[in-house]
């Protein structure tokens, strides 16, 4: 399986130092360091994936 690894929209460009890749994998989401794809990536369920955009959604005062 190919996985197709996406940054965020809001990422600052090639001079962002704080950007994160999202990749669809087989059963899970996974996340990793756009500026160290090769150091592996990070693997969460659907259901952890949505808590994690919630809490994040939460601590900025965001709602939705």
């Amino acid at each position: 399986m190919t996985v197709v690894w996406r940054k965020s929209s809001y990422s600052g460009g090639a001079d962002d130092e704080q950007c994160i890749e999202l990749g669809r994998l087989a059963s899970s989401i996974g996340l990793r360091d756009s500026k160290s794809p090769a150091s592996g990536h990070l693997s969460l369920s659907e259901v952890e994936f949505g808590g994690l955009v919630e809490s994040i959604k939460r601590a900025q005062g965001l709602s939705g």
